[in-house]
């Protein structure tokens, strides 16, 4: 579809894979549905067949309702750029439907919570921001280079992404992750995958490796 999906390589994982850059035009034109979302005020799956305490709240939740559209659409636009890698796409589009169930799984359980309500809305959110930064399916607010530990070649990229829960997505060396913005009393803090997370103080920052590692470094935004 585009010179740009030629770089795509790599197959998926829900937290790590190897960095997907995806044009922002193509993307916004993966992600926009097939019809008005406003023309539709359900979710997009049948009511009638609704298996869950979750899916039966959204269904009578025009707030969550929409936010399942959106799902959707999300989830359709990663599809479709999945299957146009030209490595490992069987691979890639394979793993990415097994971590969407696996994420309707997750949305299902919410009836454990104390409040159902806010765990699916949760739920939703997240995976939205799970989408977006992983196939870069709006265009980023900024990115950061980061050079870490005083070495050039030591380098985390952040870019950021004005989803419903603040996102962040990791790049570094082989490997992506989406982080959230997480409350703080100062800077601005992003907590990824396994432990991973940035803590940005103007143009320093303190950055964590995922477990085992978890080894901690101080960087500073690269000129």
């Amino acid at each position: 579809m585009c010179g740009e999906l030629n770089r795509l390589s790599g197959t998926l994982n829900h937290t790590m894979v190897n960095p997907m850059r995806i044009p922002y035009a193509l993307c916004v034109a993966l992600a926009l549905p097939a019809f008005p979302l406003a023309a539709q005020e359900g979710p997009s799956f049948d009511c009638s067949k609704a298996q869950s305490s979750a899916e039966e709240l959204v269904c009578a939740d025009a707030d969550l309702a929409a936010l399942d559209r959106l799902i959707a659409a999300r989830y359709a636009a990663a599809l479709e750029a999945a299957r146009n890698l030209d490595f490992g796409a069987e691979e890639a589009e394979g793993n990415l439907k097994a971590y969407q169930r696996g994420w309707i799984k997750g949305r299902d359980d919410c009836w454990k919570a104390d409040d159902l309500r806010a765990c699916v809305e949760y739920e939703y959110q997240r995976r939205e921001a799970e989408l977006v930064t992983q196939f870069i399916l709006e265009e980023p607010t900024g990115t950061t280079f980061w050079q870490c530990q005083g070495n050039p070649a030591n380098e985390v990229i952040t870019m950021y992404f004005d989803t419903a829960l603040p996102s962040i997505r990791f790049e570094r060396g082989d490997s992506i992750d989406t982080g959230m913005l997480s409350e703080t009393a100062s800077g601005s803090r992003y907590d990824g995958s396994f432990g991973r997370y940035i803590w940005i103080k103007g143009d320093e920052a303190t950055y964590r490796e995922p477990d085992p590692d978890g080894t901690e470094m101080t960087c500073t935004v690269a000129n």
